[in-house]
């Protein structure tokens, strides 16, 4: 279709500029952040991929869909993760850039399996191979040095009960693979009517797996509740922020006193180094559990030296009981690469003076804890995690194997506390307790503080990040293992298995291909001028 003066359309105009498909690539990689909090528009997921999946699928060139795949995730990894640019500054382009190379391969193999006119095989194929090559994608970037598995695309579904009854199958990945064949099925539904009865079909597959799996897959069985107790002291910052974090974390315990809870929480840093070296503070703290009826479970950011001697700053999980600390503590493992520690940082330290990055290294715990209640709390089991390890489900998943009862997440988001940050990082909460059957308090210093059940649904009153308050929560205890608990990430290896099998195609094609015979000599003119024929 041609405009009435006889030109191409603006918008084939403005994707055959440079800059123009350019912009259109980075606008069409970061929709899908749209899907998470706070936006939160969940449903937008199953479509937010199409426009970018249409626009590699007529790019033309190979090298050009290697183009559209790389810019749009560098818009996808700065729209997802943009509060961090308070801290990170122009380095999250930089960062995003790098990332955004993990979407070359995405592109090329979405312009060879959706490009020109796919056959049915051909369709069927891309359904399958478009989610597992996101997948790969997902399963890199969640190594810790690149940032951890933040912004997983199944991790959108989090209030979600059918996604939620998924990952309890599968995890988050078997939920990103699914929003991954919708959006590959609507793309092929638009632009390919020769396939549009094999994407129907498709469609109709994903909604009678998520069926089955609704009915089928095993539901936790509650044993009887609990009560955990989250104390939320809100933003304090400033001089003397250390001393009164602890002032009002102390007054928020006090008014749970005879209200029959197991466990009290604080966040993450809640006791800060000035405050943990202070022998007064073990005191206060024993008398606080003295006088709820209930351990309390700290978090400790300070210079300490761990069991094996090793001296440094740790960000510690410590369980204070009636006596003082128990002698339960577990040291986080994974750290926020620049805001708990610089990677190679004599070669990256610089960051340090144009953002918020750590000053100083903190320390890696080197293993997982689970923590038992006393006999008060009916032996409950505990396992804590601390920051963004809630954000990966190996970790919730090794604490369920080792007895945890309770996942209990300790955090502070207030450096991004007007930005997306605290919801995204709140729900993650959900899907760590889908996978596992198991619930999952997550609390905070700022908010958002919240519970969450066996299922995943949503317990109680979430704290906001307005909110400085203690909130008490009737927490289901629950048992039997899901899928996802017994199984593992088989998602992943399908799709990598999947990935194999196209490798192996393409490898069996190009040898089964013909070479070239050798070239017949030139024909010659009348006047024996290959040159110039008819000359």
């Amino acid at each position: 279709m041609r405009t009435p003066d006889g030109g191409p359309p603006a918008r084939d105009r403005l994707l055959a500029s440079r800059w123009g498909r350019a912009g259109a690539a980075l606008l069409a990689g970061a929709l899908p952040a749209l899907a998470f909090p706070a936006p939160g528009l969940w449903w937008f997921a199953y479509v937010a991929l199409v426009p970018w999946l249409l626009l590699i699928r007529g790019a033309g060139t190979t090298r050009r869909a290697a183009l559209d795949g790389w810019i749009g995730g560098i818009g996808f990894v700065i729209a997802v993760h943009h509060w961090l640019m308070p801290s990170l500054h122009v380095f999250i382009v930089l960062l995003a850039a790098l990332l955004g190379l993990l979407w070359i391969p995405w592109g090329l193999l979405v312009f060879r399996l959706l490009g020109g006119a796919p056959s049915a095989w051909r369709a069927v194929a891309a359904v399958i191979i478009v989610p597992s090559g996101w997948l790969m994608i997902e399963l890199v970037r969640s190594w810790e040095g690149l940032g951890g598995p933040w912004g997983l695309l199944g991790a959108s579904q989090w209030e979600v009960s059918p996604a939620l009854r998924v990952a309890s199958v599968g995890g988050v990945w078997l939920v990103s693979l699914l929003v991954l064949a919708v959006n590959t099925g609507t793309a092929l539904l638009i632009a390919v009517p020769a396939a549009r009865r094999t994407a129907g079909v498709a469609l109709v597959v994903c909604a009678l797996s998520v069926t089955a799996m609704w009915a089928w897959a095993p539901r936790p069985e509650s044993t009887g509740t609990v009560r955990i107790a989250v104390v939320q002291p809100g933003v304090i910052e400033g001089p003397g922020s250390v001393a009164r974090r602890l002032d009002r974390g102390e007054e928020l315990t006090r008014s749970l006193e005879g209200r029959g809870v197991d466990l009290v929480v604080w966040g993450e840093s809640s006791i800060g180094a000035g405050a943990w070296q202070d022998p007064e503070t073990a005191r206060r703290l024993a008398e606080l559990s003295r006088r709820v009826g209930a351990d309390l479970l700290v978090n400790v950011d300070a210079r300490q030296t761990n069991g094996r001697g090793r001296s440094g700053i740790f960000k510690s999980a410590v369980l204070v009981g009636p006596d003082g600390p128990t002698g339960d503590r577990y040291d986080k493992m994974r750290l926020v690469p620049f805001g708990e520690y610089v990677p190679a940082r004599a070669l990256l330290g610089w960051v340090t003076s144009v953002g918020r990055a750590a000053g100083e290294d903190r320390l890696r715990g080197d293993r997982q804890v689970v923590m038992t209640l006393p006999d008060g709390a009916r032996g409950l089991r505990v396992g804590p995690l601390v920051c963004f390890e809630s954000a990966f489900p190996d970790m919730s998943r090794r604490l369920v194997r080792d007895g945890a009862q309770v996942l209990v997440a300790q955090s502070a988001t207030s450096t991004f506390q007007d930005s997306w940050a605290p919801a995204q990082h709140a729900s993650l909460g959900a899907l760590r307790a889908a996978e596992n059957g198991r619930p999952v308090v997550h609390a905070t210093l700022t908010g958002v503080s919240a519970a969450y059940g066996p299922r995943g649904e949503r317990l109680g009153r979430p704290l906001g990040t307005d909110a400085s308050a203690a909130e008490v929560f009737d927490v289901p205890v629950a048992r039997r293992t899901t899928l996802y608990g017994r199984l593992g990430d088989w998602p992943v290896y399908g799709a990598m298995g999947a990935m194999a099998v196209l490798c192996a195609a393409v490898g069996v094609r190009a040898l089964r291909k013909p070479a070239p015979g050798p070239p017949g000599p030139p024909a010659h003119t009348a006047h024996g001028s290959p040159e110039r024929p008819g000359h």
